[in-house]
């Protein structure tokens, strides 16, 4: 079996998403697997090279994995022929310049999302890969989750009819501290660092209603600070300044609206961490992360309003679960996989830096509604 070594640099891979989702579950598992499998006896063996400002962690987190490439230098990681892919996670707000640099030095370039702070940017850095002839792509998993999968394919075989709305759940709470500590990092609370819920869920949210229902033309929001106090990683509290939910309403062609609620201050009462119910003429279905289930119309109870007597009607009976086509993946590396395959033998890969300034798109236009307290219409974005 021969091997096809694509060097990746892992920038930012110290932190939760990035080395749970990137490196363990996506290019560490890759290589458990034996590599990522491209015809003819041939695989994608991927050698991480590991990137970072500290030392201590870079080495720790090398260590556990028994790798032993890391370095704290960017500029020579980016200078080393060896390695084709330079990939980013680190906070949006220091994306902008290393991705600036690996593009100059000829690296493909793979980000987290958002990709960028501001639309501009991002257009920009698209544009700059584009004229230096290298790959671009953004993350974008959740359209790689088992639940969405399934919702997409009751949209293709045409299961709702014409789907009339839907409502979007997001959230879970998210501990202020000190006791129990808190689940996410304080940054995701202060403006000042790039925090807030808008910008981390309304990147997400502009994909998955783009390819479930189409383009979004408008939006209506409003956030909150609901913890106005948090507890941060060194035991003292500090002022929360970025919102920690939203509440907003999106608008589609032919009439069809979206909610979507997004909170890190809500106790879940839901069967996953983020439902999204779509309601058809023919039928509705609820997604979540890993499930989908649906109620045809000839299977629809008929619900009478009568606050006198108990409900006869066991509502969540009446749902059936849409099985899976194939075993689940884990999002991430689905997507890793097509990203090195984009690389390596030109397959297409639509997830490009337009579609991650489409993200970053949206939620500056929620975060105008917001300040405006009005609708704001959804510009065609092209690079």
């Amino acid at each position: 079996m021969g091997q096809r070594v694509v060097g990746i640099i892992m920038n930012g891979v110290t932190g939760r998403m990035g080395t749970n989702q990137h490196l363990v579950r996506s290019i560490l598992a890759l290589r458990e697997q034996g590599g990522l499998p491209i015809g003819d006896g041939e695989v994608i063996w991927p050698e991480p090279l590991l990137v970072g400002r500290s030392e201590a962690r870079l080495a720790a987190l090398a260590a556990r994995h028994g790798l032993e490439r890391w370095s704290t230098d960017l500029d020579a990681a980016l200078a080393d022929p060896r390695y084709e892919i330079y990939f980013d996670a680190q906070l949006t707000s220091a994306r902008p310049p290393a991705v600036e640099k690996a593009i100059a030095a000829g690296k493909h370039v793979y980000c987290e999302k958002p990709v960028t702070p501001d639309v501009e940017t991002a257009l920009r850095l698209g544009r700059a890969a584009r004229a230096a002839g290298v790959k671009a792509g953004v993350v974008q998993d959740k359209l790689f989750l088992p639940g969405l999968l399934k919702l997409q394919r009751l949209v293709r075989a045409g299961f709702f009819g014409r789907i009339i709305a839907a409502r979007g759940e997001f959230g879970y709470w998210v501990f202020p501290g000190p006791e129990p500590a808190p689940q996410r990092p304080s940054w995701n609370y202060r403006r000042e660092d790039g925090g807030g819920i808008i910008s981390d869920m309304f990147a997400h949210w502009r994909y998955v209603l783009d390819n479930v229902f189409g383009p979004v033309r408008s939006v209506l929001a409003t956030g909150a600070i609901h913890i106005p106090e948090r507890i941060g990683e060194d035991g003292r509290p500090y002022t929360a300044t970025a919102e920690d939910a939203a509440y907003a309403i999106f608008a589609f062609d032919d009439g069809l609206i979206v909610q979507m609620n997004s909170s890190w201050a809500v106790r879940v009462n839901r069967d996953e961490l983020f439902e999204l119910q779509v309601d058809g003429t023919h039928g509705s279905a609820v997604a979540g992360l890993r499930h989908c289930k649906i109620q045809p119309a000839a299977a629809t109870p008929k619900s009478v309003w009568n606050p006198d007597l108990p409900d006869p009607v066991a509502h969540r009976d009446a749902w059936i679960q849409v099985p899976a086509t194939a075993p689940p993946e884990n999002g991430f590396k689905l997507q890793w996989e097509a990203f090195l395959r984009h690389v390596v033998l030109d397959e297409p890969f639509p997830w490009d830096f337009a579609e991650g300034a489409r993200g970053v798109q949206l939620y500056e236009l929620a975060e105008q509604s917001w300040r405006e307290r009005r609708w704001i219409d959804v510009p065609e974005l092209r690079l």
